[in-house]
């Protein structure tokens, strides 16, 4: 249910969703928490010397004292309405919370005064880089957003490593490493999203079945921890740590530099988009592709026919240098129907910004700006057929999906991928099965509608074997979360003691 709620000390009204289970209870001890840090951010700004409803701290270093002086920054604090406004809203545009203050960095050691300033005060801290959370993840109603946008320098590239600020989005750090010939094993279909962001819940990219997910590709990470730290950490220097950073879902501290592997950059890419009949022949030859990786890069997708029912479709691309590749012998003993397949041949970054178009068409039409109430999870090979058939007599296509949307039906290896907090189903061959909804109104009820249906998904999804990629819109309880990392949790819970014990870090997932 949706409840509206009145916060007198900020002067806003939002809603909040945590389903049936919200007590009343909860507000009364989250408006005491708030109260204790509106008022002690309340008088910093005042000590900073700056008054008014639109107060901003003079970015002047001060003695960090709770309650009386801001944190030693030399970046901002912005305590004015739009600021906050601002960071009250994400790519889902379904959960709205209001955060006390928005902090614009200039170093890392302005997020450590902010972290630990925030503390002090029993407050909270939200990372956001270009807040495509769906589901209010990068917020905070008690707290401090870090605005990580200020942090994106690519800093060095090398023959193997790039280091970069966390804030940098993945097309600046190709824009630095493209020239030198060299690119990140894995990339994320949509290259606008921020390093740190995709970091912290695993990162998965069409070569995910080779190389693993980008969580799996970091050389190094810095992290500022919930105790205000700054640490360096590697799978060989504070592992624990960075093993619950990456794809730890920001609960232990949040990500400041990542040194990130390298790879030779091909200059083009075969592309083939091939047409199937029906599920079982897109599924013979999903696995056929992943046994002998033929190809870099296999996705699925199945598409609304707009002659009814679907359209199943895979998406496979050979990367090279020189020579094109021989088409006989990558579509040889292929299973689908020849006279619908496709191909080109495409530079490297024309491929792997390929959905640059998409977005220009969306925020054209506006419909970028309307809710996106996704569904993201994994299914294992041996349920993939029944859960998928059944969902699809499920749903309605133009209401559920929209006129762009799609499910994601893609193969991934489940031996690639390392990083320990990333779940996946046991078998060996997993699909990301995702319902990438893109409503072509605005309607608040209609998004809560597809929130619900998402959450009865991925209870099937569940029952069959499935897990979660947690970028989902839909509620999630410290019980759901618990299930979810299974006997993973444990190692989080130990590392959330030790680095965070005062659950300040990135509270929008709720999972302490």
């Amino acid at each position: 249910m949706w409840i509206y709620w009145t916060r007198r000390s900020v002067g806003t009204v939002f809603p909040f969703h945590k389903g049936l289970s919200f007590l009343v209870e909860e507000q009364l001890m989250e408006a005491k928490r708030r109260a204790v840090l509106v008022g002690g951010l309340a008088a910093a700004a005042s000590v900073a010397g700056v008054v008014g409803a639109n107060a901003v701290s003079s970015g002047d270093p001060a003695t960090l004292r709770p309650g009386n002086e801001p944190p030693d920054v030399r970046g901002r604090i912005h305590f004015d309405q739009a600021s906050r406004d601002a960071a009250a809203d994400d790519f889902g545009h379904i959960v709205h919370k209001t955060p006390v203050a928005v902090l614009t960095p200039e170093s890392s050691r302005d997020i450590e005064s902010t972290v630990r300033w925030t503390r002090a005060l029993r407050g909270t801290v939200a990372p956001q880089g270009q807040s495509h959370s769906v589901w209010g993840r990068s917020m905070t109603s008690n707290g401090v957003v870090v605005d990580m946008s200020t942090l994106r320098s690519v800093r060095s590239v090398e023959s193997d490593r790039v280091v970069v600020d966390a804030g940098a989005k993945w097309s600046e750090v190709l824009a630095a490493t493209l020239p030198q010939g060299k690119t990140p094993p894995v990339l994320a279909d949509y290259l606008e999203l921020s390093v740190g962001g995709t970091l912290v819940v695993g990162g998965v990219g069409g070569t995910t079945s080779r190389y693993g997910v980008q969580s799996d590709n970091v050389l190094e990470l810095e992290v500022v921890t919930g105790e205000g730290r700054r640490i360096t950490c590697s799978a060989h220097r504070d592992s624990d740590l960075f093993d619950a950073v990456r794809a730890g879902l920001g609960q232990v501290g949040l990500i400041t530099r990542a040194t990130l592997k390298l790879v030779a950059a091909p200059s083009s890419v075969r592309r083939f988009l091939l047409v199937y009949p029906d599920l079982a022949t897109f599924l013979h030859d999903a696995r056929l592709l992943s046994a002998d990786d033929r190809f870099d890069a296999v996705q699925g997708a199945i598409l609304p026919s707009p002659a009814g029912g679907f359209v199943f479709r895979l998406d496979a691309a050979k990367y090279f240098t020189g020579n094109p590749p021989d088409d006989a012998a990558l579509t040889a003993g292929l299973s689908d129907d020849p006279a619908r397949r496709t191909a080109s041949t495409l530079a490297y970054f024309d491929y792997v910004n390929r959905l640059a178009a998409l977005e220009a068409l969306l925020r054209g039409n506006g419909q970028w700006f309307n809710p996106h109430p996704w569904l993201t999870t994994f299914i294992g090979d041996s349920k993939v057929e029944a859960v998928v058939t059944d969902e699809l007599a499920r749903i309605n296509p133009p209401a559920d999906l929209g006129q762009f949307g799609q499910v994601v039906l893609s193969p991934i290896k489940r031996g690639a991928i390392s990083s320990p907090l990333l779940r996946l189903p046991s078998d060996g061959l997993s699909y990301a099965f995702n319902f990438v909804r893109v409503p072509t109104t605005a309607d608040a009820a209609n998004a809560q509608r597809l929130v619900d249906v998402n959450k009865q998904i991925y209870g099937r999804v569940k029952a069959a074997g499935g897990t979660l990629y947690p970028v989902s819109a839909f509620p999630m309880s410290k019980n759901d979360w618990r299930a979810h990392f299974g006997s993973a949790f444990g190692r989080l819970s130990i590392a959330k003691r030790r680095y965070d014990p005062s659950d300040v870090m990135t509270p929008g997932y709720e999972v302490f």
